[in-house]
């Protein structure tokens, strides 16, 4: 029935057909690429199989790592925990503070539950004029059982203090945040009461031919890509072949 017939017999209009917008080519193209990217940073993110061949792995004819060392390090975890993760790292390196996340998991997931024990190595670099700064920061917290707190917020607050002209007034101030008694931290930090454990940690990875930070080694293997995906899965091999 034409229009006009239509208005002529029924004095109403004929319905209007709804027309679909199509959304624009490249709106699906994105959608597309979007989805493309997720599963190219799952794939790329996700933690390596325990058992894969691309885990590094102790070189061959190495020998156990002199344990010895450790008393120059600082520690966290059961003294007979079986796996010992060690890194060697500088407060003012860059990758060292993106490793840091790693670390703090790696306590939370395993120290904690007594499997893993971890040793934290000064190695403060030339370069970098506020690291033997930091390090003595973390050994001054240490005399308030606060070791690792500042250990962390240094790394947390890398940005804010790596080129600061007055590091022990920051550091002062960051004691101050986690409730110290910053005279003594001040007075710890102007006496530089551990710049020799500071030097000593510093001799280990000398004596061991560290030079780049971070190292880090799970037992005696080095990690080729530290990370808290090979962290994990080298450290969860490692409790297998101990049994646990």
């Amino acid at each position: 029935m034409g229009e006009a017939k239509r208005r002529k017999e029924t004095g109403t209009p004929a319905p209007k057909t709804k027309v679909e917008k199509k959304k624009p080519l490249w709106v699906s193209a994105g959608v597309s690429a979007f989805a493309v990217i997720l599963v190219i940073v799952f794939f790329a993110t996700r933690p390596p199989s325990q058992d894969s061949d691309s885990l590094p792995k102790a070189a061959e004819n190495a020998g156990d790592f002199p344990a010895q060392l450790d008393q120059y390090g600082v520690s966290v975890g059961a003294e007979n925990a079986p796996v010992v993760v060690r890194e060697f790292a500088d407060y003012q390196c860059p990758a060292c503070a993106q490793f840091s996340s790693a670390s703090q998991r790696l306590k939370t997931e395993f120290v904690e539950s007594g499997d893993v024990r971890f040793v934290y190595y000064d190695l403060p670099l030339r370069q970098h004029e506020n690291a033997v700064p930091a390090a003595l920061a973390a050994r001054c917290a240490g005399d308030q059982n606060a070791y690792w707190p500042m250990h962390d917020k240094l790394f947390d607050n890398q940005s804010e203090w790596s080129a600061t002209d007055s590091a022990v007034d920051m550091f002062t101030r960051y004691a101050g945040d986690l409730e110290l008694d910053e005279r003594r931290f001040r007075n710890c930090m102007t006496s530089e009461l551990h710049l020799e454990a500071v030097n000593r940690s510093r001799e280990v990875a000398t004596q061991l031919r560290v030079t780049s930070t971070p190292t880090v080694m799970v037992d005696n293997i080095r990690l080729t890509q530290p990370g808290w995906g090979q962290l994990s899965a080298v450290v969860k091999r490692e409790l297998a072949n101990a049994g646990q």
